[in-house]
């Protein structure tokens, strides 16, 4: 018989890559955690773990396994489900995740009418990126997220999570408002790419879809300020130090002298929900999900 609490062990090893960031989050030793997993080693009879340079790797035979331990995980989950269920009522916790703007913009109008219409279902929201979303549901701390599509998620193909489309955000270019591109309503971005750039901070999830807006126009821009926030973004383009691409969902601090131009050619970034493999099958992440799908079409308009 497999212990489960090995088998978790083993999965967190393959999801944070190092034994050391997996124990951190399964909330034991380093030393605790390889001796679980050579532990299940001796169980199965089979090696999972090998050196790799000062790291380790996953065997095939750990591979393998971690395909039914996914299975497994998930069947868990929906067991519980199942005895906790209540005529299909959403009720009890609900915990949710998203990057700031998603928070504002999205989760916050949700858990307001899902206060309203379950009273018996309590929203819990955490702000979080993206990397930090999928740990938390890998580790069970959230049950929904909202993530903005980048190259660094895990696959749509990976069980462990259900990664489904939620909207297209669009990205305006934002000029101050005397600039001499502001006039228009429409704008090629081949028309600023003689101008300064503020961009995102490089480890933005919005850094890649800024540069590669650019790229698609032609140009690869001459970026002066980095800025994390759009808020800030917004400020700097307000006293002229250069322009910049921000997503339409982003809410501005109002009155501020800046124009925002929609771009041929429709550059964009794409949100997707993300729970668990199964988790979307639970009432209250079904209630959530209804909810935000009827937000997001008026969220962008």
């Amino acid at each position: 018989m497999i212990d489960l609490r090995r088998l978790h062990v083993l999965r967190a090893v393959a999801h944070y890559g190092t034994v050391t960031a997996a124990a951190r989050a399964v909330h034991v030793t380093p030393s605790a955690a390889s001796q679980q997993i050579r532990q299940l080693a001796r169980d199965l009879g089979v090696d999972l773990l090998e050196p790799q340079g000062r790291g380790v790797r996953l065997t095939p035979a750990a591979e393998s396994l971690l395909a039914h331990a996914d299975a497994i995980q998930a069947r868990w989950e929906q067991a519980e489900l199942d005895l906790r269920a209540e005529h299909g009522t959403p009720t009890g916790p609900l915990r949710v995740t998203g990057f700031p703007v998603a928070v504002s913009v999205l989760l916050a109008p949700m858990a307001v009418r899902l206060g309203q219409r379950y009273p018996r279902l309590s929203v819990r929201i955490t702000e979080a990126g993206v990397p930090e979303s999928f740990d938390r549901l890998f580790e069970g701390e959230s049950d929904l997220a909202i993530v903005d599509a980048t190259p660094h998620n895990p696959p749509l193909g990976d069980t462990r999570f259900d990664q489904q489309p939620l909207l297209d955000d669009p990205f305006d270019l934002v000029v101050p408002e005397d600039h001499p591109l502001a006039g228009r309503g429409r704008i090629d971005l081949a028309d600023a790419a003689h101008e300064s750039w503020i961009a995102p901070v490089p480890e933005s999830p919005c850094r890649p879809h800024v540069m590669s807006a650019c790229g698609a126009a032609g140009f690869s821009p001459d970026i002066v300020h980095h800025a994390l926030d759009w808020n800030v973004t917004a400020h700097l383009v307000a006293h002229r130090l250069g322009v910049a691409l921000i997503p339409r969902l982003a809410q501005l601090t109002p009155h501020l002298p800046i124009t925002r131009l929609r771009c041929t050619g429709n550059p964009h970034r794409k949100l997707l929900t993300c729970t668990r493999g199964g988790g979307h099958t639970r009432p209250a992440v079904a209630a959530a999900l209804r909810e935000l799908h009827e937000l997001a079409p008026t969220a962008v308009a």
